[in-house]
C-alpha cells in the first residue's frame, strides 16, 4: 500500500502570512486612531494659543517729518497711510506717512486756538475756540475714494453748525478749560472760568439751556463731559464732583475722595475709559486706578473697582478706540498697554526713545501715531486678544455697571457700547450640571436593570429585552431633545407637582410590591415562573403614574395651596420651563443604553461556576450577587458608567434644545443651564473665523476634549485596578 504525503508546511505559512497581514492592519488602524486624537488635540491647541499670547508693535512702520507747528491734535486712519495734525494757529493738515515731505490737503479750522477740548470721545468730534472766542466743532474725516485708475486719498472736515447764542462767554471773567458733547439732539457745552465758576449750556429742540452751579469751583483742575452729556466730572486736586443732568439742571450727586485715602495717591489726571461707562484716574505715584457707578442700596455710587501699579515715570494715558484698555507712555519711551478687565498687562516694550509729545489710536486700534520733536511715527499694533486671561476665564469678574463681580458668558447685544463677557464658568458649570442630573437618573436605573436582566431575569425574557434596549442607542438624540423640550416640558410644567411626587413614590411603591411579593403564599408565588417577576410590576409602575398625573391638581391645592410655581417663588425658587430635570430625564434616557448594554455584558459573563459554587457552600442568591457576581463584574460595571458620564457631557443636541440655554450658576433642578457643547453648536456659525470668540469656542473644545479623555483614562486605571484585585476569584 503506497504512503499519502501530507504535510502542513505549505498551509501553516499561509495562516502564518494572514496573521501577520490582520495583526499588521488591526495595529495600524489602532495606531492611527491614535494619530488622529493627537492631531485633533494639536489642531485645538493651535488655535487657542493665540489668546494668551503677549501683544507686540512694529515702531517703524511709517514715518514722516512735517512742518506743522504747535500741534496740539494728531490722528491716524485705519490704514496706518495718512495723519491729521491740528496746529495751535488753528491749521488742520493731512500728511501722508510714506516720508514724502508734501502735505495732501490743508483746511482752515479757525483763527489762532486758545483752548481746545479733550478729544478722547471716541466718535471723532472735536471743538476748539479761538482768540475771538468763536467756537468751532467738526471733525476729520479720511476718505479713500476708489476708481478703476487706483486708489485715490481725498481727506475731508466736517463741521457741526453751532446754534446762534450757543457759547461760553462770560462778561466778567474769563474761560480757562471747557468741554462739550455732540449727541443727535444737540450741542452741550461746560465751561471752567477763571472765577471757578461752571457754567453748561445746550442746544435741544432748537431751544436753549443754560445752567450754572451756585457754589463756583475755586480750586477746580479739570472737568470732563461724558460723550451724552448726561454725566459732568470736577476735580479739584483728588476731590470729584460727579453732577447728573436732570432735565433743566445739573445736580451734584456726590463728590468722591480719588486718592483712595492716601496723600501718595493724590490725583494728577482723569480719563474716559472707551464707552465713557469708567474713569481712569492717574496718580502722582504711577498708580492707575478704574472707576465706574455701581447700584447699592437703590443708589448709584462712583466706587473704586481695580488698580493697575505702574511706574512713577508715567507721562500720560491713551485709552483705546473702542476696547476696555489704555495705553501708557513713560519718560524713557517705554510703553504698556494694559486690559482694565481682564487685569492684563498685554505689551511692555520700549520702542521710543522718549515719551512722544502726542499720541493717537486709529479707529480700528491697529495702527498708533506719535508725535516728537515734528516727526509723525506708525506703529503697527498687534493686540488680537487682550481681553483673554486665566483671570478673566475662571475668576469672577467685575464688568462696568455690575453690582459686583461675576462668573458671566455673554458674547452678543444689541448695543454699540456692550463689551463681551467670556467666562467658562457657568458654561463648564451647565456640563457638570446636566451631566450630574442624567447620571443621577440613569445610573441607578440601567445598572439595577442590568443586574435583574443578567442574574435574575428568564432566559426566553432575556432575549427580548436586551436588544430592546439596546436598540435605543440608535435613537436620534435630536429626535429625543426635540420631545423633550416640545412635548415632555410643558407636561412636567402642568404637572410638575405629580412629577414630584412620582419621584417619591415611584421608588416606594417598587420596594412595596417586592414586600407585598414576598409575604405572598408560596402555592400563590409558585404560579409565576422564576424571572417573570418583572412583568408584575409594570402594571403597577404604570397605574400608580397614570393615577398621581390625574391627580396633579388634588396635589398641587393640597400641597402647594393651588399654584406650586407661586410656591416655590415665594420660597426664592424659580422655575423654567426648560430645566434641569427635563434634561436629567431626556439625556438619562439616551445614556441608560450604554451603562445597562456594557453593565449587563459584564455581569453576565461572570464564569457560572463562581456563582454555582457560591450557591453550593450555602450562600443565598442575594450574598452570591453581592459578594461574588458583582466584585467580579465591577470593573465592567464601572468602566460602563464612566462611559455614560463621558455620553453625558458630551452630549449635544438634547441639551441645546432642552436646557433654555441660560448660563447662570444654580443647582436648583428646575432651573437650566449651558453647556459647552451646546454653546459651540449655537454659537460656532456666527463667530467670526480668528476672532476672540471663535477662539474660545475651540478652547471649549479642547476642554471637552481633555475631560473625555480624562474620564477613559481614569476607567482604565480603575478597571485595570479592580481586576487586579478580583482576579484570584
Amino acid at each position: 500500500m503506497p504512503s499519502a504525503d501530507f504535510s502542513l508546511k505549505e498551509p501553516d505559512r499561509k495562516r502564518f502570512i494572514k496573521d501577520r497581514i490582520v495583526r499588521l492592519l488591526v495595529s495600524c488602524g489602532g495606531v492611527g486612531v491614535l494619530a488622529a486624537l493627537v492631531l485633533i488635540f494639536v489642531y485645538l491647541a493651535l488655535v487657542v494659543l493665540p489668546l494668551f499670547s503677549d501683544a507686540n508693535v512694529e515702531a517703524e512702520y511709517a514715518s514722516n517729518t512735517i512742518n506743522t507747528l504747535d500741534a496740539i491734535s494728531i490722528g491716524v486712519d485705519e490704514y496706518g497711510g495718512h495723519a491729521y495734525v491740528l496746529s495751535k494757529q488753528g491749521q488742520l493738515d493731512f500728511w501722508p506717512l510714506d516720508n514724502a515731505n508734501i502735505v495732501d490737503t490743508s483746511f482752515s479750522i479757525s483763527g489762532g486756538i486758545t483752548l481746545a477740548a479733550n478729544n478722547n470721545k471716541g466718535n471723532g468730534w472735536q471743538a476748539v475756540i479761538d482768540d475771538s472766542e468763536q467756537l468751532s466743532v467738526f471733525k476729520p474725516k479720511f476718505t479713500n475714494k476708489h476708481t478703476r485708475k487706483g486708489g485715490n486719498f481725498t481727506p475731508t472736515v466736517e463741521t457741526y453748525d453751532v446754534v446762534n447764542g450757543l457759547d461760553l462767554s462770560l462778561p466778567s471773567t474769563v474761560l480757562t478749560q471747557f468741554d462739550f458733547a455732540v449727541t443727535e439732539y444737540g450741542l452741550t457745552l461746560v465751561g471752567l472760568y477763571e472765577s471757578g465758576e461752571v457754567q453748561l449750556r445746550w442746544s435741544e429742540g432748537g431751544e436753549l439751556f443754560e445752567f450754572m452751579f451756585p457754589v463756583p469751583f475755586s480750586n477746580a483742575d479739570q472737568l470732563i463731559l461724558t460723550p451724552g452729556g448726561e454725566t459732568l466730572y470736577i476735580r479739584s486736586g483728588s476731590e470729584l464732583v460727579v453732577a447728573k443732568k436732570q432735565r433743566a439742571q445739573y445736580i451734584v450727586r456726590e463728590v468722591v475722595d480719588l486718592s483712595l485715602g492716601a496723600e501718595k495717591h493724590a490725583v494728577s489726571d482723569i480719563d474716559l475709559l472707551s464707552g465713557a461707562y469708567s474713569l481712569l484716574v492717574t496718580h502722582q505715584d504711577g498708580l492707575v486706578s478704574q472707576w465706574f457707578d455701581v447700584l447699592s442700596d437703590g443708589e448709584r455710587k462712583l466706587t473704586h473697582i481695580r488698580e493697575f501699579e505702574l511706574a512713577s515715570q508715567l507721562e500720560f494715558l491713551l485709552p483705546d478706540t473702542f476696547r476696555k484698555g489704555f495705553y501708557s507712555f513713560y519718560t524713557n519711551g517705554s510703553l504698556q498697554s494694559h486690559y482694565t478687565t481682564s487685569e492684563k498687562l498685554v505689551m511692555f516694550e520700549r520702542p521710543y526713545k522718549q515719551a512722544p509729545l502726542l499720541a493717537a489710536m486709529s479707529n480700528n486700534e491697529k495702527f498708533l501715531l506719535t508725535l516728537t520733536n515734528n516727526e509723525l511715527n506708525v506703529a503697527r499694533v498687534n493686540n488680537d486678544h487682550p481681553e483673554i486671561s486665566f483671570s478673566s476665564l475662571w475668576h469672577k469678574v467685575w464688568y462696568e455697571s455690575y453690582p459686583e463681580p461675576q462668573y458671566t458668558w455673554q458674547t452678543t447685544s444689541a448695543n454699540d457700547d456692550f463689551e463681551a463677557k467670556f467666562s467658562l464658568v457657568p458654561i463648564a458649570f451647565g456640563t457638570l450640571k446636566a451631566a450630574a442630573f442624567a447620571m443621577l437618573f440613569a445610573v441607578p436605573i440601567s445598572v439595577l436593570g442590568a443586574i435583574y436582566t443578567a442574574y435574575f431575569m428568564s432566559e426566553n425574557m432575556r432575549r427580548v429585552v436586551k436588544p430592546s434596549i439596546e436598540l435605543m442607542e440608535a435613537f436620534p438624540t435630536v429626535i429625543i431633545g426635540f420631545l423633550a423640550g416640545l412635548w415632555f416640558a410643558p407636561i412636567v410644567e402642568t404637572h410638575l407637582s405629580a412629577v414630584i411626587a412620582l419621584l417619591i413614590f415611584l421608588p416606594l411603591s417598587t420596594l412595596l410590591v417586592g414586600a407585598i411579593w414576598h409575604v405572598l403564599p408560596s402555592r400563590f408565588v409558585s404560579l409565576f415562573p422564576n424571572g417573570w417577576h418583572g412583568m408584575i410590576l409594570m402594571p403597577v409602575l404604570v397605574g400608580l403614574v397614570m393615577f398621581i398625573l390625574s391627580q396633579s391638581a388634588a396635589l398641587e391645592v393640597w400641597l402647594f395651596n393651588g399654584d406650586v410655581r407661586i410656591y416655590l417663588a415665594d420660597k426664592g425658587i424659580n422655575f423654567d420651563q426648560r430645566n434641569a430635570l427635563v434634561v436629567g430625564f431626556a439625556m438619562g434616557f439616551a445614556v441608560i443604553p450604554t451603562i445597562f448594554t456594557i453593565a449587563e455584558d459584564a455581569i453576565f459573563s461572570v464564569p457560572k461556576h463562581l456563582s454555582d459554587g457560591s450557591l453550593a457552600l450555602g450562600a443565598t442568591q442575594w450574598q452570591t450577587l453581592i459578594y461574588v457576581v458583582l466584585l467580579t463584574a465591577s470593573p465592567g460595571i464601572f468602566s460602563a458608567i464612566m462611559m455614560g458620564l463621558g455620553r453625558a457631557v458630551g452630549e449635544t443636541m438634547i441639551v441645546l434644545m432642552a436646557t433654555g440655554n441660560t448660563p447662570i450658576l444654580d443647582w436648583n433642578i428646575l432651573e437650566g443651564m449651558r453647556t459647552l457643547s451646546a454653546t459651540i453648536a449655537v454659537e460656532m456659525p456666527e463667530s467670526e473665523v480668528a476672532s476672540t470668540h471663535y477662539r474660545l469656542l475651540f478652547l471649549a473644545a479642547l476642554l471637552l476634549l481633555m475631560f473625555t479623555f480624562a474620564v477613559n483614562s481614569i476607567a482604565e486605571w480603575v478597571r485595570q485596578r479592580l481586576r487586579e484585585r478580583y482576579r484570584a476569584l
